[in-house]
Formats: C-alpha cells, structure tokens, sequence
C-alpha cells in the first residue's frame, strides 16, 4: 500500500543526504588506496580506475541501498535471513575488521603517515607512532565516552578546508604535472589485469562492508524527513547517492591520475600514504605538510570517533552484558595496539580478510537489493552463500603474508584453490557463486510451486 505520508524533498534535503552519504564514505584514509593504484596501473590507470569504482564506489552505495530495500537496522538484519548466529558473526566480522583490528587502527597510522612522519627522525620514528597513536586513541575516547559531539561539530569545519587543500593540491598538480600518465611505467600486474587488479584494490577502502555497518545512519535521516514508505526511502537514498558517489568517484579519479602522474618524478611508494607525502612535500613544502599535518590528523579523529562510537554502540546492543564504555575502552585499546604495526603492516594483513568478507558482503548485498523478487527467501541466501564461503576463505589464505601462504597448509589450500575459474584473479569465488543463485532460485521456484497447489487444493 502507498504511504501517503511520504513528503516530497526540497533539492537542499536531498543535498543533505547526499553530503551525510559523502561524509560516511570518504575519509582521509580513501586517499591513499587510489593514489598507490594510479602508481602500480601507470599507463593503465584507465583499466584499474574502472575496476576500482565498482568496488570503491558502486558498491557502498548499493550497500546502504540494500539497508534501505530489506527495512535494516544495521549488518546484523543484512545477515538475518541465513540465521541468527550467521547474523552475529558476520556483524562480529565487519565491525572488527572495519574497527579495532584494521580500520580505525589505519585512521592512526594514515595521519602518522602523511602528516607527521615528515617531521619526525627516521631512527625515532617507532617510538613517535607510539606516543602519536596513544594520544590519538586517547582523544578518541574522551570524545566518545558521552558521545560528545564537539569533535564532529569541528569536524564540520576543518573536513570542508581539508577538502578545498586537496583540491589547491589538484590544481596544482594538473597545471604543473610530474609526469605524463599515458606514458607511465606500469608494473607487472597490472600490464594485463588492470581492470580486476584495480576491482580488487577497491577493497581496501572498505566502503562496502562500512555501508552495511552504517548505512541505516543514513536510511534514518531519510526517514525522518517524512520518507515512511520504503520505496521512497530507497528512491531518495538512490537520487542522493548518484549525487554523492558521483563527487567521491571524481575525486578518486583525479588522486589515480594524480599517482600516475607521480611516477615522472618518483618511484612506485611501498603505500599511498608515502606518495601522498611526497607529492605535498614537491608542491606545498613544509608549510603545505604542516597544514596538511594538523586538518589530516583532525579528519582522522573525527572518523576515528566514528568507528569507536558505533562499534561500542551495536557490541553493547547485541552483548548487553558488557557496557558501552567497556566496549569502548577495548576498541580504542585494541585498535591502539593494532596501530603500532604499521601502516605496511595493517594493510598486509587487512589484506586477507578482506578477500574472505568482500566476496560474502557483495552478494549479501546484491541478494538484499534483489530480496523482493524472491519474497526474501532464506533459501536462496542459503545455497549462494554456501558456495562462496570455502572459494572465498581459500583466496584469504592465498592473500596472507608468506609466513601462512607459503607454509604447508597455505600451499595445500593453494593447490585446490587454483583449480577454480578466476582463481588466478583472485575471483574464485565468482563461479561458484553463480551456480549456488541458480541452485537457490531453483529450490525456491520448487518451494513455491509446492505452496501454490497446496493452497489450490484446500481452495
């Protein structure tokens, strides 16, 4: 039935949305991933761009359009129709490894990186990202402990003026280029898979898996503007995730481009955030670095706050027996302890367990966007599911550091992993997960035409 309650939005609500879709999505962290991409893609920055939008861009919106569709309260209903237990580990999974174990860690080691790293001895640099993290994470929790909104408040200054030094940085860069992108060195991987090289980088960003953690943020504030009716709400969330998408498409295009363009002056960096140092240190100096230094740290915080906030948050909803503030105080302790690895190391071993939970929440989010054409049947959820899992855990194997991937059990997994399609992409899971959506339809089409001459029977 029609919600006649629905209002219509003004464009200024509809830009209200789609700035809150832009703030959740776009961190100081998604600067480094498609700036390091434009350096491994060089002159097939083109190819990789376009994979790494689908992942980086398409689907986080298509996650809180999924959110929106199924009526969710969060990644835990997303899972809901596999089970309740299935439900609760996948919401554990997410919020961890967008939280203590990889995410918020980054939003330490990224600011340390980029803007303070500089300034900093090499020799000392071990015990400066000690003292820096405990004082960020510190920071964190005092902001977080009454959910203060201080922080983001600030945060609704300092982000605008983050955003206008990085577009100076664009202008800058593109009236004076380091190099020519068209002519660009291009390293090995990326000479002939650039497009799926590009796809899979996407995953670090960790969008997706943040859409379904946060996206009923954003379905909430469309529902509160006279938005009931769920077809609505999703029409709403879609116009102003065009909107949105649309700017964090563009920008990560320029920062591909921009690393590219890198590549004339300097040589492929171990991670985005080196590069994103080097090419502020040619262009702005130390001046440049220090303003960087201090809006960078800032925009850090302020998602830092975030990912504390909500994970002690859903924890204490789903474990009621530990308090928030409990919670809290091991995210940031855990998240502080993760930090002091390295941002070499975060990504190293987020790497893995991104190539276990993408392929799972892609098509959970895929399955909920298209949930009422199968009546949100479990069935289906069940058989796709099942057949993405075990390829998906073999490439996490395959993707970890050599110390598991090359010992005796990573080599075995290996050997079986290798004989699926798309393996030697990484997609192993794709094929398998194709034939499990056509056994799933199949069951529930059986399922349904049971039910209806039952039905007609008794009639």
């Amino acid at each position: 039935m029609e919600d006649h309650t629905s209002q219509k939005l003004t464009w200024k609500q509809y830009l209200v949305v789609a700035s809150l879709l832009f703030g959740l999505f776009f961190g100081a962290g998604n600067l480094i991933f498609p700036l390091h991409l434009g350096q491994l893609a060089g002159a097939n920055w083109g190819s990789a761009a376009v994979g790494f939008l689908i992942t980086g861009v398409l689907l986080p919106l298509l996650s809180v359009l999924a959110i929106a569709i199924t009526r969710s309260e969060g990644v835990y209903d997303v899972g809901k129709p596999l089970g309740a237990t299935f439900a609760v580990v996948f919401m554990i999974l997410i919020h961890a490894t967008i939280g203590p174990l990889f995410g918020t860690p980054r939003t330490a080691t990224v600011s340390f990186t980029v803007g303070v790293a500089p300034f900093v001895p090499k020799n000392i640099q071990g015990p400066a990202l000690l003292v820096f993290s405990a004082l960020f994470f510190v920071l964190a929790f005092a902001f977080s402990y009454h959910q203060n909104n201080i922080l983001s408040n600030v945060g609704k200054v300092l982000n605008p003026l983050f955003l206008a030094l990085l577009f100076l940085i664009f202008v800058v860069a593109f009236v004076n280029p380091l190099g020519n992108p068209q002519t660009a060195a291009v390293t090995a991987t990326y000479k002939h898979s650039a497009l799926v090289n590009g796809f899979l980088e996407g995953y670090n960003t960790m969008d997706a898996l943040a859409g379904l953690a946060f996206g009923v943020t954003v379905v909430t504030a469309v529902r509160s503007m006279g938005q009931k009716n769920p077809k609505n709400a999703s029409k709403v969330v879609a116009k102003s995730g065009v909107v949105a998408m649309s700017a964090v498409g563009f920008i990560y295009l320029l920062l591909i481009l921009m690393g590219a363009m890198s590549l004339g002056r300097f040589k492929v960096s171990d991670n985005g955030g080196v590069a994103f140092n080097q090419i502020v240190n040619e262009y702005g100096g130390a001046f440049g670095q220090a303003l960087l230094a201090f809006l960078l740290t800032v925009t850090c915080l302020t998602t830092a706050v975030g990912l504390v906030a909500a994970f002690a948050q859903d924890f204490h909803k789903h474990f009621p027996k530990v308090s928030y503030h409990t919670w809290l105080a091991l995210s940031c302790l855990a998240s502080f302890l993760a930090a002091n690895f390295g941002l070499d190391q975060i990504i190293a071993w987020s790497t893995p367990m991104l190539m276990f939970l993408y392929p799972l929440s892609m098509v959970l989010i895929l399955l909920s966007c298209f949930s009422p054409l199968f009546k949100k049947d479990g069935v289906v959820y069940f058989w796709v599911i099942l057949f993405t899992v075990v390829p998906a855990l073999g490439d996490m194997v395959v993707a970890f550091p050599g110390v598991v991937s090359q010992s005796s059990f990573g080599l075995a997994v290996a050997a079986v992993r290798n004989t699926l399609p798309m393996a030697s992409m990484g997609l192993s899971w794709l094929v398998p997960a194709l034939v499990g959506l056509v056994i799933g339809l199949l069951v529930h089409w059986v399922k349904s035409k049971k039910t209806f001459n039952v039905s007609s029977e008794v009639e």
